[in-house]
């Protein structure tokens, strides 16, 4: 029973690494795309780039939100593992 608990264990560290990597490396490809499309438009037409600027912010809310949602479940996972509970239940 222990062997198990521990493949689980083993198996949700490994899991949530990737969410927590994953999260992160979308994240940054994602801001660097948006900064880039955002400067190349506001230097091709500098008077909408007000305009540009604050629709770029809401865009990188949401995109930082999809990755805290990744952090969110991986923390879910870490310190309320359900598939512990469903072992020893």
């Amino acid at each position: 029973m222990e062997a198990l608990i521990a493949q689980v264990q083993a198996n949700t560290a490994i899991a949530v690494g990737l969410i927590l990597s994953f999260a992160a490396l979308g994240t940054s490809i994602g801001f660097g795309m948006l900064g880039g499309k955002f400067l190349e438009s506001a230097a091709r037409q500098p008077e909408l780039a007000a305009m540009l600027q604050v629709r770029m912010f809401i865009i990188a809310g949401l995109l930082d939100a999809l990755s805290i949602i990744g952090v969110a479940f991986a923390a879910l996972l870490i310190f309320g593992n359900p598939l512990l509970a469903a072992i020893t239940g």
